[in-house]
């Protein structure tokens, strides 16, 4: 354990290196949810009866958006994909190959230091945004939400981590990956709700989708946070979604299993 948590600092500390290329990141993602923002308050106030079509008011809408950005800044993978897949196709996996140290456990490790830094340099920006639209925002509709809600925030990081590092593992057996990676990015922007709420589907799209992994990667927790799921329906979907971040991890364990008995390196 000790030796995980001193990966951790090292991450804190590399990661910080690179604050100004994160706040950079984190204005220029304003840029499209101002848009999203401007689009949905043009779309109320030209039509008053928006809101009967999509179970949504114009500030529950916007305050959504902000919902997107703030589970975006504490759940996203950003490199992390792309870094395993290097580490395998450049070897330098083989170090962990050798050593005692779980290279599945190692980047988690890296990635919640990644997620830590990225945190504390867009909190104020992010701060300064939600300050502006201050008067959309919404608090938790009960306590239960409240509480529930970082708990579902937590499985949503671990849930797009796991996925991202089995989607990595393919550099065991293709040379290039990128291709993989956005047409699961593309399926996930979409079907996970960032793109918009998954209630503006037709009821059958949206069951289907569900039968998915993505709602569990951002409209579910925010979902919780809204109201939009209480009661029963909330302690199913967030065995539903515990129950997806134990399958990603086995299919992450599975993978990195399969692709060791294929791995060779030379040299070095």
């Amino acid at each position: 354990m000790k030796k995980y948590l001193h990966v951790i600092g090292i991450g804190l500390q590399s990661n910080l290196q690179y604050r100004v290329n994160y706040l950079s990141r984190t204005l220029f993602s304003f840029i499209p949810l101002f848009a999203m923002v401007s689009l949905w308050r043009t779309v109320y106030h030209s039509n008053s009866r928006a809101g009967e079509h999509n179970g949504f008011t114009e500030a529950q809408i916007i305050f959504y958006y902000l919902l997107v950005a703030v589970v975006d800044v504490f759940t996203a993978v950003n490199e992390d994909d792309w870094q395993i897949a290097a580490d395998i196709r450049e070897g330098n996996i083989s170090q962990f190959l050798l050593k005692p140290v779980d290279y599945l456990t190692y980047r988690l490790c890296l990635f919640f230091s990644g997620r830590l830094a990225f945190v504390a340099v867009a909190c104020i920006p992010l701060g300064i945004f939600l300050l502006c639209f201050r008067g959309y925002c919404l608090w938790p509709v009960d306590s239960t939400a409240a509480v529930i809600f970082p708990v579902s925030l937590v499985f949503t990081a671990l849930l797009q981590f796991f996925i991202s590092y089995a989607m990595a593992m393919l550099a065991f057996w293709f040379l290039e990956i990128t291709t993989f990676i956005f047409i699961v990015f593309a399926f996930e922007y979409i079907a996970s709700g960032h793109l918009f709420p998954l209630d503006l589907l037709p009821p059958v799209v949206k069951q289907l989708i569900y039968l998915t992994p993505f709602p569990y990667q951002m409209y579910f927790p925010i979902s919780i946070y809204m109201g939009k799921v209480a009661g029963a329906e909330l302690w199913r979907g967030l065995l539903i979604q515990g129950l997806w971040v134990f399958a990603a991890y086995g299919l992450a364990r599975f993978m990195w299993a399969r692709g060791v008995k294929k791995y060779s390196a030379f040299g070095g």
